[in-house]
């Protein structure tokens, strides 16, 4: 699915738990990986590997058709109508990322100590991967993003909803003019009807962007989600 390997920053201490960014339209790992630079910096998540996948070239519509990384089409920032939606690229990126999480699972990572995010088109496609994946996670972000396939959610979720009582982070700014805040809001109401648990954040005169103090949050929220265990074994969750 993606055009070259995820952009990986390993564990410096032994591997208990992992992060996976996924970047926005015609951005790469590289753009996200400050965060994980951030972080090393001043000796935190020692414990986690950070992955930051790179999305294939793709055309986009709403781009004239121009090729530029991207997880699906863009055909219109105007609604989010679901006529509008790349459905076949949604769910073959849906996919990959649900093989990036089964690779870490195979490393032996517990899928309770993996969180998937991103910002904009890689946070919706985050939110859309954390709610349909099999097994439970640790977390589920989405910055300046929305939720994809909303009318065809339902029969989307494994049968158990084993992300039922997952914590689900989503932070926008209210000055966004490329992903509407309304957008983010009604996701995550959308989200909360479906019984999922959501944390959304607004953030005043943030456009599309992210901002110190929703990275500090976003930092909180992963500190609560996979606390350093230390010297205590983790089980792998099958």
């Amino acid at each position: 699915m993606a055009a070259k390997a995820p952009l990986v920053v390993p564990a410096l201490k032994r591997h208990t738990a992992t992060v996976i960014v996924a970047h926005g339209l015609g951005d790469s790992g590289a753009g996200w990986i400050f965060l994980a630079e951030n972080w090393r910096r001043r000796s935190k998540f020692e414990e986690v590997a950070f992955i930051f996948p790179n999305a294939p070239n793709i055309p986009i519509t709403l781009n004239m058709g121009m090729r530029m990384p991207g997880w699906y089409d863009i055909k219109s920032l105007s609604s989010l109508d679901a006529r509008e939606e790349d459905e076949s690229g949604i769910i073959a990126s849906r996919d990959y990322f649900h093989s990036l999480i089964d690779q870490e699972v195979a490393k032996g990572i517990p899928t309770n100590r993996i969180i998937i995010g991103g910002f904009s088109q890689g946070g919706a496609i985050s939110l859309l991967s954390g709610v349909t994946y099999k097994n439970q996670l640790g977390g589920i972000f989405g910055l300046s993003c929305y939720l994809l396939l909303q009318k065809k959610l339902k029969d989307m979720i494994p049968t158990e909803s084993p992300n039922q009582n997952t914590p689900i982070f989503m932070g926008h700014g209210d000055a966004d003019n490329v992903v509407a805040h309304k957008w983010g809001k009604m996701s995550a109401d959308e989200l909360l009807k479906h019984g999922y648990k959501v944390d959304f954040r607004t953030y005043k005169n943030l456009a599309h962007s992210a901002d110190p103090e929703e990275i500090d949050h976003l930092e909180a929220y992963l500190n609560q989600q996979i606390p350093p265990l230390g010297d205590v074994k983790s089980e792998t969750s099958l």
